[in-house]
Protein backbone atom coordinates (compact mmCIF):
# COMPACT_ATOMS: atom_id res chain seq x y z
CA UNK A 1 0.00 0.00 0.00
CA UNK A 2 1.75 3.48 -0.90
CA UNK A 3 2.26 5.78 2.07
CA UNK A 4 2.83 9.65 1.77
CA UNK A 5 6.50 10.31 1.69
CA UNK A 6 8.75 13.73 1.25
CA UNK A 7 7.57 15.55 -2.00
CA UNK A 8 3.90 14.00 -2.49
CA UNK A 9 0.92 16.56 -2.50
CA UNK A 10 -1.59 14.48 -0.41
CA UNK A 11 -5.38 15.76 1.00
CA UNK A 12 -6.24 15.38 4.63
CA UNK A 13 -9.39 16.00 7.07
CA UNK A 14 -7.94 17.08 10.19
CA UNK A 15 -9.28 18.23 13.52
CA UNK A 16 -7.01 19.97 15.68
CA UNK A 17 -7.20 20.68 19.45
CA UNK A 18 -5.48 21.81 22.28
CA UNK A 19 -4.42 18.98 25.41
CA UNK A 20 -7.41 20.33 26.87
CA UNK A 21 -9.80 19.35 24.64
CA UNK A 22 -10.89 22.93 23.05
CA UNK A 23 -10.98 22.21 19.34
CA UNK A 24 -9.27 25.04 17.38
CA UNK A 25 -9.69 24.40 13.43
CA UNK A 26 -11.45 21.41 11.49
CA UNK A 27 -11.40 20.49 7.96
CA UNK A 28 -14.70 19.20 8.74
CA UNK A 29 -17.43 20.09 6.01
CA UNK A 30 -15.13 21.57 4.05
CA UNK A 31 -12.46 19.92 1.13
CA UNK A 32 -9.93 18.15 2.75
CA UNK A 33 -6.64 20.26 3.16
CA UNK A 34 -4.44 20.08 0.47
CA UNK A 35 -0.06 20.28 0.87
CA UNK A 36 2.61 18.74 -0.07
CA UNK A 37 5.04 16.79 2.60
CA UNK A 38 8.05 18.12 3.44
CA UNK A 39 7.67 21.09 1.78
CA UNK A 40 7.51 23.71 4.44
CA UNK A 41 4.10 24.28 3.81
CA UNK A 42 2.40 23.08 7.38
CA UNK A 43 4.19 23.21 10.90
CA UNK A 44 7.08 20.23 11.51
CA UNK A 45 4.88 18.02 13.77
CA UNK A 46 1.84 17.93 11.18
CA UNK A 47 4.29 17.22 8.13
CA UNK A 48 6.34 14.78 10.20
CA UNK A 49 3.22 12.96 11.27
CA UNK A 50 1.45 13.01 7.77
CA UNK A 51 4.67 11.22 6.45
CA UNK A 52 4.40 7.46 6.41
CA UNK A 53 0.41 7.64 6.26
CA UNK A 54 -1.51 5.06 3.59
CA UNK A 55 -4.37 6.25 1.94
CA UNK A 56 -7.25 5.98 4.62
CA UNK A 57 -5.34 5.64 7.62
CA UNK A 58 -6.64 7.75 10.43
CA UNK A 59 -4.02 8.56 13.28
CA UNK A 60 -3.85 11.17 16.52
CA UNK A 61 -0.55 13.04 16.02
CA UNK A 62 0.55 14.80 19.42
CA UNK A 63 2.70 17.41 18.40
CA UNK A 64 4.87 19.43 21.49
CA UNK A 65 4.55 23.52 20.77
CA UNK A 66 8.48 23.64 19.27
CA UNK A 67 7.33 21.18 16.56
CA UNK A 68 3.66 23.19 15.97
CA UNK A 69 4.13 27.26 16.17
CA UNK A 70 6.70 27.58 18.70
CA UNK A 71 7.22 29.37 21.97
CA UNK A 72 5.61 32.75 23.13
CA UNK A 73 8.00 35.15 22.52
CA UNK A 74 8.25 38.20 24.56
CA UNK A 75 9.19 40.29 21.90
CA UNK A 76 6.27 39.84 20.59
CA UNK A 77 4.46 42.45 23.03
CA UNK A 78 4.74 45.22 21.46
CA UNK A 79 4.13 49.19 23.43
CA UNK A 80 2.15 50.98 21.18
CA UNK A 81 1.72 54.55 22.14
CA UNK A 82 -1.76 55.52 23.07
CA UNK A 83 -1.43 58.39 21.44
CA UNK A 84 -1.22 56.97 18.04
CA UNK A 85 -4.48 55.27 18.20
CA UNK A 86 -6.56 56.63 15.90
CA UNK A 87 -9.22 59.25 17.56
CA UNK A 88 -12.62 57.56 18.59
CA UNK A 89 -10.60 54.23 18.14
CA UNK A 90 -12.45 52.39 21.78
CA UNK A 91 -9.70 49.32 22.17
CA UNK A 92 -10.44 46.50 24.77
CA UNK A 93 -8.63 43.20 25.57
CA UNK A 94 -8.76 40.26 23.13
CA UNK A 95 -9.65 42.59 20.66
CA UNK A 96 -7.69 41.45 17.36
CA UNK A 97 -6.76 44.08 15.27
CA UNK A 98 -3.99 43.98 12.39
CA UNK A 99 -1.21 46.18 11.93
CA UNK A 100 1.67 46.73 9.65
CA UNK A 101 5.47 45.97 10.31
CA UNK A 102 8.14 48.46 8.61
CA UNK A 103 7.92 46.67 5.57
CA UNK A 104 4.30 47.43 4.90
CA UNK A 105 3.04 43.57 5.76
CA UNK A 106 0.28 42.49 7.92
CA UNK A 107 0.47 41.65 11.41
CA UNK A 108 -2.14 40.44 13.53
CA UNK A 109 -2.13 41.25 16.80
CA UNK A 110 -4.16 40.88 19.59
CA UNK A 111 -4.92 43.70 22.47
CA UNK A 112 -3.18 42.59 25.70
CA UNK A 113 -3.44 45.47 27.75
CA UNK A 114 -4.54 48.74 28.37
CA UNK A 115 -2.36 51.34 30.40
CA UNK A 116 -2.78 55.17 30.99
CA UNK A 117 -0.04 55.62 28.05
CA UNK A 118 0.16 52.40 26.02
CA UNK A 119 -1.70 49.52 24.64
CA UNK A 120 0.08 46.28 24.82
CA UNK A 121 -0.57 44.14 21.54
CA UNK A 122 0.24 40.81 21.24
CA UNK A 123 2.04 39.34 17.84
CA UNK A 124 2.58 36.28 19.34
CA UNK A 125 0.57 32.94 17.29
CA UNK A 126 -2.22 32.26 19.31
CA UNK A 127 -1.08 28.95 19.20
CA UNK A 128 2.54 30.14 20.03
CA UNK A 129 3.73 27.84 23.34
CA UNK A 130 0.80 25.33 23.36
CA UNK A 131 0.99 21.16 22.53
CA UNK A 132 -1.57 20.74 19.87
CA UNK A 133 -3.04 17.45 18.86
CA UNK A 134 -4.82 16.45 15.66
CA UNK A 135 -6.95 13.53 14.15
CA UNK A 136 -6.07 12.92 10.77
CA UNK A 137 -7.42 10.94 7.75
CA UNK A 138 -4.45 10.67 4.78
CA UNK A 139 -7.94 10.92 1.88
CA UNK A 140 -5.67 10.94 -1.18
CA UNK A 141 -2.23 11.09 -2.27
CA UNK A 142 -2.44 13.32 -5.54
Amino acid sequence: MKQAKKGDVVRVHYTGRLTDGEQFDSSVGREPLEFTVGAGQMIKGFDAGVEGMAVGEKKIINIPFAEGYGPRDEQAMIEFPMNQVPEGMKLEPGMQLQLQNQQGYPVPVVVAELKDDVVIFDANHSLAGKDLVFDVELVEIV
